[in-house]
This record gives C-alpha cells, sequence and structure tokens, in this order.
C-alpha cells in the first residue's frame, strides 16, 4: 500500500529532519527539559525542608552503622558459613566484643589522650612563641634586609586576623551555646541509634538485595543486580581498606614514637591515623603537628620523628596496603586530589571524608547508564561492511608472487 502524500511531504520537511528525525536534537531537548526540572526543584526548595530535615536526622546514624557494617560482615558471614555458628549468636558476642572493647578504651586510653591533649594546649603558647623567635631570627639576616620589612607586616596581618578569627569564633560559641548543646544532643542520639541500625542490618543483611530487586520490573532486574554488586563491592574495599590502613598507622606511629621518646607519643599516633582517612594529604599534615613538637625538643629529634616517618610509609605501602585488599580505588592521583579539593570546599571536613566513595558509587551509576545509552540509542553502532566495502580493491598492493601467477 502506497505512503500517503502528506506523510511523504512531512517526513522530507527541514523540521522533520532537524528537529523529529535528528538523534542529538531529540538528547539537546532531553537535557534542556532536565535543566528545567532542576531549576524548578531549587526555586521550590521549600518543598524538600521537611525532607532535609528528616535526612538530616536519620542519615548520620545510618552512615555510621553502614560502615561498621562492611568492618564487621566478613567476620560474620566466616563464622555462618564456615564454622555454622547461627547468624545472631555471632552477632551478639561481636556486639559483647565490641562494648568490652570501648570500656577499655574509655577506661585506659582516653584518660591518657585526654591529658595528652590538655599539655599539648597548655604549652602551645610558648611553641607559638618560639616560632616567632625563630621567624624574628631568620629576618634578622642581612641577606633579606630588603624585604624584611614586607615579611614582618605580613606576618603582623596574619596574627591579627588569626586573633581576630579566633575571638569571633569564641564568642559566637558562647552566644550559641543553646545550638552546641543541640549538636550535643544530636551526637549522643546517633551513637544510640547506630547500634540499633547495625544489629537489624547484620541480622538480615542476606535480605537487602533480594527485597530490593523485588521492586524492579523483570527486564532490568539482572542489570540492577549487577550494580548493587559492583557498588556493594566498591564501597566494602574502601571502607575495610581505609579503616583498616588507618588503624595500623595509628598504632605503628604511637609505637615509633614512643621508641624514640617524641612527647605526646600516643595522641599524636591517634591522630595520624585519622587524618590518614585523607588519602594522600593525611600523612603529610599528620607529620606537622609532630615535626613542630619535635623541634622544641631537640635539633636530633626532628630527624628521629623523619627516621620514624619514613620506617612507617615503608611499611604501608610494602606490606600494609598490599594485604588489605580495595584500600586502592584505582584512581589517578591528580583526580583524587581536585576531588578532595573540591568535596571539601563545598562539604568541609564530611566532604573530605566522604567524597571519594561517592566518587565512586556515582562513577558506577554513570558507567551503567552510559552504557544503557550507548544499547538504546543507536549511536555508536557500527556501519556493517557492505558487498561494494568487501569487493574493492584494497589500499595494501599485490606481492610480486601474486603478479607472476596471476601472468
Amino acid at each position: 500500500m502506497n505512503e500517503p502524500h502528506s506523510d511523504k511531504t512531512k517526513r522530507n520537511s527541514w523540521f522533520y529532519q532537524w528537529f523529529l528525525n535528528n538523534k542529538a536534537t531529540v538528547i539537546l531537548i532531553n537535557v534542556m527539559l532536565l535543566l528545567i526540572v532542576v531549576w524548578l526543584f531549587a526555586n521550590m526548595s521549600w518543598i524538600f525542608q521537611p525532607v532535609g530535615t528528616f535526612l538530616g536526622m536519620a542519615l548520620p546514624p545510618i552512615l555510621l552503622a553502614g560502615v561498621l557494617y562492611y568492618l564487621i560482615e566478613p567476620v560474620v558471614e566466616l563464622a555462618e558459613r564456615h564454622f555454622r555458628f547461627p547468624r545472631i549468636l555471632t552477632i551478639t558476642i561481636i556486639f559483647i566484643a565490641v562494648i568490652a572493647l570501648i570500656v577499655w578504651g574509655i577506661l585506659t586510653l582516653i584518660p591518657i589522650i585526654q591529658n595528652q591533649t590538655q599539655q599539648i594546649i597548655k604549652n602551645w603558647p610558648l611553641y607559638w612563641q618560639n616560632i616567632e623567635d625563630t621567624f624574628n631570627q631568620i629576618l634578622s639576616s642581612p641577606h633579606l634586609a630588603a624585604i624584611r620589612k614586607q615579611i614582618s607586616e605580613q606576618i603582623s596581618d596574619s596574627s591579627k586576623v588569626l586573633t581576630k578569627q579566633i575571638n569571633s569564633s569564641v564568642n559566637d560559641w558562647f552566644n550559641n551555646i543553646t545550638s552546641a548543646v543541640g549538636v550535643i544532643t544530636n551526637i549522643l542520639v546517633i551513637l544510640a541509634t547506630a547500634p540499633f541500625l547495625l544489629f537489624f542490618m547484620l541480622k538480615d543483611g542476606p535480605k537487602f538485595r533480594p527485597y530490593i530487586l523485588k521492586f524492579v520490573p523483570v527486564k532490568f532486574r539482572e542489570s540492577t543486580n549487577q550494580l548493587l554488586t559492583e557498588v556493594n563491592l566498591s564501597l566494602s574495599n574502601y571502607i575495610r581498606g581505609q579503616l583498616t590502613v588507618a588503624f595500623w598507622v595509628g598504632v605503628m606511629f604511637s609505637i615509633g614514637y614512643s621508641i624514640i621518646g617524641q612527647k605526646y607519643a600516643l595522641t599524636l599516633g591517634v591522630l595520624a591515623g585519622f587524618l590518614n582517612l585523607i588519602p594522600y594529604l593525611g600523612s603529610f599534615l599528620a607529620m606537622i603537628p609532630a615535626l613542630i613538637i619535635a623541634a622544641f625538643t631537640n635539633s636530633f629529634m626532628v630527624v628521629k620523628v623523619l627516621i620514624v616517618f619514613a620506617i612507617e610509609q615503608t611499611i604501608e605501602q610494602r606490606v600494609v596496603a598490599p594485604l588489605v585488599v580495595g584500600s586502592k580505588m584505582e584512581m589517578h592521583p591528580a583526580t583524587t586530589l581536585v576531588l578532595l579539593l573540591a568535596a571539601g570546599k563545598m562539604f568541609g571536613l564530611l566532604g573530605v571524608l566522604l567524597g571519594i566513595p561517592v566518587y565512586a558509587v556515582l562513577k558506577i551509576l554513570i558507567g551503567h547508564l552510559f552504557q544503557w545509552f550507548q544499547q538504546v540509542s543507536g549511536l555508536y553502532e557500527e556501519a556493517p561492511l557492505t558487498t561494494k566495502d568487501l569487493t574493492s580493491p584494497t589500499t595494501t598492493p599485490p606481492t610480486d608472487s601474486e603478479e607472476t601467477d596471476s601472468k
């Protein structure tokens, strides 16, 4: 049956060719519609304010419970599969062991760290005065006479700005004592809620994925299952790797500083462990307070601290990190640094800690979305070779033997 003339005319029109039958134009229109929807949501944020308040209260304990879940789940899985222990019994034993460990830390480690921290705060003005005296001695050098005035002004201005910011922060803290109480209350709520969430996560962990897949259309269940597997593997590798390496870094620094007689060894080691959660930059940041304190102990102590740092880095890179599977996210160092700077600028310390795992999850989601787009768009399909292409002469010239045979 012949196609109507009006339909042929419509399909040959420029509007149909450029807008209705053009994949690039359709993609751009969809992107524009998506941006319009985002703009509408941004200008109607008051609708989502209750959702934001709810997430602000619910997410912190969920995140804390999730981190602990990835640490404890392998132990529960090992006891259940290989030793045939009941899952509830294993979880109960682990909870009792963790509570005993926390009580031991509160009774032994916390008082030491608290005492050393108070000493650091008490002696910090002396350290700062020594730093100023050292700068003054350096500035008194005749080689710096030309720029001595400018450096002195910069140091003075920086000192004034720092003092002003500290005073402003102290005043704001005293003026907002109610919000400080609210923050402490939120922390207590998080610490009280997370263990209950963790218990049910460990108890019902194997049921999470089948429950989620039950709501996914049958056509997309296989791809969704693969997506969930990759996300779970990426998060578990990163969390377990980072926390395990950070723990051993803290232990190694604490032991090393204690051996060389560095002041505040335990506090500096614990600080190094926490800062090691920041990739690439954490180890460098952990060295700054240790070197400052060592510099005002004696000059040889600085050398000792550098030796401890070199030994720790060697053990971490050659022994600890290779043994901890997933400590590396296969990310380029430049990507990691840019991501840390951007996330830290936008979300502060929370962005620095969560930027890389969130990036890893988004990378997996975008990768699967791009694969789906490749399949449905048809833009990445290679045109099949035609008979003309197969019979056309190639660019490679015939060999001498082929010419002789043809003759």
